[in-house]
């Protein structure tokens, strides 16, 4: 089979086509023939092996696929498990493997399964956010920016606040549903935060870390929630309990990975988004559709924030 393989730890440059065996799925295990592979940011720390999870050299990237169940016609969006899906063929866990609804197509279940399901598990599990309160996402044209604007609309929030680093994709953010879009540039955040949200914030959902992080709690209110769910600024930042205490706020950090065992944490949630998108009342973001020989570029333009919604590498082309 075709895939994209890594046997060094670095750059894009790693992400090697290659000519692999068919892997052969196991006891509880499906093989899906991969119609389009799910390109994400943790891919992009996964590559270098900075992500949560140590990775082992060599393998195949990618964490969910769609496609079809070999041999029996059925169609699936599915998790991987981490890695794998970079690939014409992916065995999964049958545990993690969802039906797709009639009418939901390949692209749109991609977008609402890792990034929908986190996006759902940010405001719900984490935030437990309340009728009426307000709630700001940075990275708001990105994946799971825009269905957690959309989402926290639909749960009740009072004030959304978007963040993000054009104009262009601002835009995009108040099309999603937010009240107000501002620039998510670090310097002077939390005074901005605090003007546009008409005070200091609820909830902030925060997948960039470092000055952002630092800034998105000072704009925090008492009792306020900050849930950390990425570093993609390259920076971790240190809490200090002292300042929890006198502010009254907490943080709240999120891996998706900790549903995996946990079967009613991945399929009612993921139903709920399925069929909200069914509705028209959830729209996932659909972004940039790569050749699996561009996986490289893929991540680049990700890591690069050249892209808005869900990027996916189909492997037939």
């Amino acid at each position: 089979m075709r895939a994209v393989q890594q046997l060094a730890f670095g750059g894009p440059e790693v992400l090697e086509p290659a000519e692999l065996p068919d892997p052969q799925p196991g006891p509880g295990e499906l093989l899906v023939e991969v119609e389009l592979a799910g390109v994400n940011f943790a891919d992009t720390h996964q590559r270098r092996n900075e992500y949560l999870a140590e990775a082992e050299l060599p393998f195949v990237p990618g964490s969910e696929v769609a496609g079809t169940v070999a041999g029996t016609g059925r169609r699936v969006v599915a998790m991987t498990g981490g890695r794998g899906g970079y690939a014409e063929l992916a065995v999964v866990s049958e545990a993690m493997a969802f039906g797709l609804p009639d009418g939901l197509g390949p692209h749109e279940a991609l977008a609402l399964l890792v990034q929908g399901l986190t996006a759902w598990h940010l405001l719900r599990s984490c935030a437990r956010l309340a009728p009426g309160e307000s709630v700001a996402v940075h990275a708001a044209a990105g994946g799971t920016g825009s269905l957690a604007v959309q989402l926290a609309r639909e749960f009740g929030a009072g004030t959304v606040v978007a963040t993000a680093s054009t104009p262009e994709k601002r835009e995009l953010a108040l099309a999603c549903g937010a009240d107000v879009a501002i620039d998510g540039a670090p310097e002077g955040l939390a005074d901005r935060l605090v003007e546009a949200a008409g005070g200091r914030l609820d909830v902030v959902l925060d997948a960039i870390g470092g000055q952002v992080f630092d800034e998105s709690m000072e704009a925090l209110a008492p009792f306020g929630r900050m849930v950390t769910y990425g570093v993609s600024g390259g920076k971790t930042n240190t809490v200090n309990t002292r300042s929890l205490m006198k502010n009254g706020q907490a943080v709240v950090g999120f891996w998706l990975a900790h549903c995996y065992e946990r079967p009613e944490l991945l399929a009612p949630p993921l139903a709920e988004c399925f069929d909200l998108a069914a509705e028209g009342r959830l729209r996932p973001l659909l972004g940039e559709r790569y050749p699996l020989s561009r996986a490289a570029a893929a991540q680049e333009d990700l890591a690069g924030r050249r892209t808005t919604g869900k990027l996916v590498l189909d492997p037939s082309a």
